[in-house]
């Protein structure tokens, strides 16, 4: 017999209006009104004098007083700029004398653009273009504001702001060939990393990347612009799973001779650089290199003056390095520390390393999860740590402050949710961005020394009532046990006016990808409001995370290491199960729906869960992990070479056999991330399996399938697909 573990509790929900005077959500409400936008406070930018912080407001840059939250002084009037500019985001220059404005940014990629810049002095009030010879991207001021270098057209280039003088770095750059100072497809979408250049401290030396896309094959999308009698080709260098990756090397040029060093990265023949950070020496840069299992990281730091490497540190694991790690790496302001976040006790905590990479010791502990460090204050007699953790749930991020040593832990965020943190550069003071099931995002200025409120800064009180207004149900949060015992984590939505004596049909969105959450103690969450939508026409939402996903230490989240799929699933149909036993679920009537990973999980859901799930709708799935890139998949999967059955036995391309149930698969021809190729990969195999589904395809869509009207029109078709099918 099976034995479930069910906990559940219910957070009441604002309620403005009677049941009756409810007004119906729609898909032109979510998608195209915004009616339930949400508030927030962006571009947040604090000063130097920890006193002031500054952010854009319309084409201003507005300074604020972190004492009393009041505006102070404009610093920058856009009414007042010649020539008349636009500007998308800015920055300061380290003395914060000049700004750099980013203006007609045009996206490449997921993170990577060009765009043109403007640099204005904020003494002299001269707005300077940056460069006349075309879209720059990345732009960066060096260390003492003297200079700004850029990537155009694969090339690194650097001005000197004096004279505005162009200098060119390289000039061999060529695209889907050579790469300088920028990093290709696979590195911006699985490293999260984009600029691969930096200014050494002292501003003499510019280190740069360079990437050789000539051993990596070719992606070819065709693109069908509405009214072209001939589509064209878009070919791009795409590297599969077990496939030739780019060819990474170093070098160091020398402003003042104009010299270039060669850098040995590495005595392997294939690694990964994961980042490139300034430490607190003016000639020394930390590198971060992965090799490319992605079970071993090293730290580096090299001496830009003579182009020298040395390894400071190294951790290998049997698995894989969460790269999302490395971005805690901090360099303390005394010049002989750092911090370094690591699994090795089995959840991610920090620890305290001396420059040349001895440990010094452990300062967070527990079975629990560090998320973020947010800041070190080294002033006073005991340094101090700020970070949030999952320490109170997994399902919850709270803040906390603890010394260098790991003694004198504090929480200085009490507020059961979720709490995103922003901290001044002094650690003087912080913005708490803080929801709940019940709360929509509350924006507040603390002040760190007393815990105290300065001001709140966003309220979405707006969003309250519309909530209220629109009849939005609270999230009901329940456990199950899987096969294995363990616990596992998910909400539900009801309708409203729910009767237990009724049976209603259940709607399971999940993501399910390593490291993923979707069930937490926060406002809204993925699609959450069509979710909502949905409630109102008589389903109930669930929401699952499985076996896999994180907040919950290394073991749960690493169990699906080189078999993507195989414990998902499991977990996927143990959930369909345990709704089925709850009275009020109508058990025949079972969906399963997700996009991208999720995507891959619902269709492999449905085949292998042929008698649990009626129907699944897939977006912009992979249907086999040989399509997908070498970073994601050679982490969670090592290569295809060496692991041949992890690739295939949970493709879902490999189960078409067993599908019964109703299936729509939806996918953009013009993804660049999750292939086309995947959609027509699983059509032809249930094809020659003789099976019957339904598909749609947008044309030259990306991965988010959202330009031109196409949300709206993805989520109306899924609507009524569901209404239909399930």
């Amino acid at each position: 017999m099976r034995k479930f573990l069910f906990l559940l509790f219910t957070a009441g929900v604002i309620s403005l209006s009677s049941a009756q005077d409810k007004k119906d959500i729609t898909v032109v409400d979510i998608y195209q009104k915004g009616t339930f936008s949400q508030k927030s406070v962006y571009g947040i930018n604090w000063m130097n004098d920890g006193r002031y912080y500054s952010a854009q407001e319309g084409n201003d840059i507005v300074k604020f007083d972190v004492t009393t939250g009041e505006k102070v002084e404009t610093i920058l009037d856009g009414n007042q700029l010649d020539p008349k500019i636009t500007f998308n985001s800015y920055s300061f220059s380290a003395d914060e004398g000049k700004v750099l404005l980013m203006t007609d940014r045009e996206g490449i990629y997921r993170r990577s653009y060009k765009a043109q810049f403007y640099v204005y002095d904020l003494s002299s009030k001269k707005l300077n273009k940056l460069s006349k010879g075309g879209s720059q991207s990345y732009a960066t001021f060096s260390p003492d504001g003297s200079k700004v270098a850029f990537v155009r057209e694969n090339n690194l280039f650097y001005v000197d702001l004096s004279d505005m003088k162009e200098v060119q770095v390289t000039n061999d750059g060529k695209f889907n060939h050579l790469i300088h100072g920028s990093t290709d497809w696979v590195y911006e979408e699985e490293l999260s990393f984009t600029r691969a250049f930096e200014w050494s401290g002292d501003g003499k030396n510019l280190f740069y990347l360079t990437f050789d896309e000539s051993g990596v094959r070719e992606y070819n999308m065709q693109v069908w612009h509405n009214g072209q009698l001939y589509p064209e080709d878009y070919r791009f260098k795409y590297p599969k799973a077990g496939e030739d990756n780019s060819a990474v090397t170093g070098t160091v040029y020398s402003l003042a001779d104009n010299k270039k060093q060669s850098v040995k990265l590495s005595n392997e023949k294939e690694f990964y650089i994961a980042r490139i950070k300034r430490t607190e020496s003016p000639s020394t840069l930390s590198l971060i290199r992965l090799n490319r299992l992605q079970n071993k990281l090293d730290i580096l730091h090299l001496n830009t003056n003579t182009g020298e490497i040395k390894e400071i540190l190294s951790e290998k694991y049997d698995t894989y390095v969460d790269v999302d790690f490395v971005d805690e790496l901090t360099y303390l302001k005394d010049g002989k520390h750092f911090i370094h976040a690591s699994e090795k006790s089995g959840f991610k905590h920090l620890y305290l390393y001396s420059i040349d990479g001895q440990l010094k010791n452990q300062i967070t502990s527990g079975n629990w999860e560090v998320r973020s460090l947010e800041g070190v204050n080294e002033k006073g007699k005991k340094a101090t740590v700020y970070y949030t953790s999952t320490e109170k749930s997994p399902m919850e991020r709270h803040f906390y402050a603890i010394d260098l040593k790991g003694k004198n832990k504090v929480q200085l965020r009490a507020e059961k949710g979720v709490h995103g943190i922003d901290m001044s550069g002094d650690q003087k003071y912080y913005i708490d961005y803080y929801s709940s099931s019940t709360q929509p995002l509350k924006v507040t200025l603390y002040k760190t020394g007393g815990n105290q409120k300065v001001k709140l800064l966003e309220d979405n009180k707006k969003l309250e009532s519309v909530a209220g207004e629109y009849g939005l149900q609270p999230k009901e949060f329940f456990t199950f046990k899987t096969v294995d015992g363990s616990i596992l984590n998910g909400y539900m939505l009801k309708p409203e006016g729910f009767d237990a004596n009724k049976e209603y049909p259940v709607l399971i969105y999940q993501y399910s990808g390593p490291g993923s959450q979707n069930v937490l103690n926060s406002w809204g969450g993925s699609h959450y409001y069509w979710h909502q939508m949905l409630t109102q026409k008589g389903y109930i939402v669930a929401v699952i995370d499985t076996r896999g996903t994180g907040g919950r230490g290394a073991a749960f989240k690493k169990i699906t290491y080189k078999q993507l799929g195989k414990y998902e699933v499991e977990d996927h149909i143990e959930g369909a199960k345990y709704l089925a036993s709850l009275p009020y679920i109508n058990g025949d009537r079972i969906g399963i729906w997700g996009w991208s990973y999720g995507g891959y999980m619902s269709s492999l859901a449905l085949f292998k869960g042929a008698d649990v799930f009626k129907a699944a709708v897939a977006v912009a799935p992979v249907t086999n992990w040989r399509f997908y890139d070498t970073i994601y998949t050679e982490r969670y999967m090592d290569t295809p070479q060496n692991n041949a059955s992890g690739y295939d036995d949970n493709s879902p391309t490999s189960h078409v056999d067993k599908l019964k149930g109703n299936y729509l698969l939806i996918h953009g021809t013009g993804d660049d991330n999750v292939h086309f190729q995947n959609a027509v990969a699983l059509q032809n195999a249930l094809i020659a399996s003789g099976k019957q589904f339904d598909s749609f395809y947008y044309p030259d869509r990306a991965h988010a399938v959202y330009k031109d009207n196409a949300r709206m029109h993805l989520f109306t078709l899924m609507t009524d697909w569901v209404l239909e099918n399930l």
